[in-house]
């Protein structure tokens, strides 16, 4: 065995890997490591470096096919990575498993047939190797099995050895989480920075009507923080961003708020009249403007974590839990949607996933009853959405105001 196989341990293989494939740069790319990986030391003896383990993060345990891919990921690769031969419009669910060398040498085979089983829901998979280890037996059994292999060196270069094809698979439960998460929709590094639906409502007429959209946003009363506004305007699928001439193109959501507005007043601008009524409320949205308020509802039942947690919040209360608070609720969508409720719930960053979930991917509930591990956009925002939309009793609040135990999360009219 060379040294170069030998310097590489697994979580630095898969690091490397990570880095090649899920670059930094790349906004539309997502991906988790295993939580197997959060640990300080890998081997007795071998500490993983805080670099390594930065690298890995976020950490989520996201099953796949027969077992827990080291790393999963959707992004679209470059054809030096991927034999595209694409079955929609969604860019590929990605595993990876990684080996480094132990005391019995470089699991390279077994590496390869875990990689195959994640074909039964990945659109591709991947060995990666160091590449001193990786044997021409092995390339040949990739192929076959149409698993890619990248072999990594000392130095951190990471090259395709063999290129695996695209194949269609069955869209689960975790592999939607990640798709979620990689998508317009996600939470991952952008957020929702406002928490009331009419900033978001407002933004497709603004746009619509004719004018500088910044400036009828001002005008109107709408809302100053115009970037957020249109952040949010795209999360919740009203609009498409970096598309068009301006830059922001309506979607068919969008353009049915549109239809909505010049239904009700003749014209958008007439429409926007109305938001003025609005500022600085802080009553119930769909209590003080009710067709609005249920439009909010409807725009955010569109969002996928919104019909989400509006059926398991029934079936909570179907089992006698009237009243859950934000563990409750966090622990009960665990055990039926864990790699989704981790994406939605729990920060990716400053290590709060390795307080919080352990290294099999279970929760450590006393980590739960701290409010900083959660994230703001679905903790705050989106809840004070669903609030003024009319589908939560309770508004949200910010993870330094927080108490998990005590914060409600009820349905207002449980059926």
């Amino acid at each position: 065995m060379s040294s170069a196989a030998r310097s590489l341990s697994e979580p630095q293989v898969l690091a490397h890997a990570k880095r090649r494939l899920f670059p930094d740069d790349e906004s539309t790319a997502y991906a988790v490591a295993d939580t197997q990986f959060s640990v300080d030391e890998w081997l007795p003896g071998r500490p993983v470096d805080a670099a390594v383990r930065d690298r890995l993060a976020p950490f989520n345990h996201v099953r796949i096919g027969g077992g827990y891919p080291d790393l999963v990921g959707v992004r679209d690769l470059e054809s030096e990575l991927l034999a595209v031969e694409r079955l929609g419009d969604e860019p590929p669910l990605i595993a990876i498993e990684a080996k480094g060398e132990t005391s019995g040498g470089v699991d390279t085979q077994r590496g390869i047939l875990q990689a195959y089983d994640r074909l039964h829901e990945a659109n591709a998979a991947y060995l990666a190797a160091p590449v001193a280890a990786v044997s021409e037996t092995d390339r040949t059994l990739a192929r076959e099995l149409n698993v890619g292999v990248l072999g990594v060196d000392a130095a951190g270069s990471v090259d395709a050895l063999e290129v695996p094809r695209v194949v269609g698979n069955r869209t689960t439960t975790e592999a939607t989480a990640l798709r979620f998460q990689a998508g317009a929709q996600g939470v991952a590094d952008a957020s929702f920075g406002l928490n009331h639906p009419k900033n978001y409502l407002g933004y497709p007429l603004a746009h619509y009507a004719v004018g500088e959209t910044e400036a009828l946003l001002s005008e109107y009363k709408v809302v100053s923080a115009v970037d957020s506004a249109r952040q949010g305007a795209a999360f919740l699928g009203l609009i498409e961003d970096g598309v068009g001439a301006e830059g922001v193109a309506l979607t068919s959501l969008g353009e049915e708020v549109v239809r909505f507005a010049t239904a009700r007043y003749g014209t958008v601008e007439a429409a926007l009249e109305e938001f003025e009524n609005w500022y600085r409320s802080g009553k119930r949205f769909v209590d003080l403007a009710p067709a609005w308020g249920q439009l909010a509802r409807r725009v955010l039942f569109d969002y996928e974590a919104t019909e989400l947690l509006v059926r398991e919040l029934q079936h909570m209360h179907e089992d006698g839990i009237t009243e859950p608070s934000l563990v409750d609720v966090v622990e009960y969508l665990h055990e039926l949607h864990p790699s989704f409720t981790v994406e939605l719930f729990i920060r990716g960053t400053d290590g709060v996933r390795s307080r919080v979930l352990t290294e099999d991917g279970e929760l450590r509930h006393a980590a739960l009853e701290d409010g900083s591990v959660y994230h703001s956009p679905t903790v705050f925002q989106l809840k004070a959405m669903l609030y003024h939309a009319g589908i939560l009793t309770d508004r949200g609040a910010e993870p330094s105001r927080l108490e998990p135990l005590a914060d409600v999360w009820a349905l207002r009219e449980p059926v």
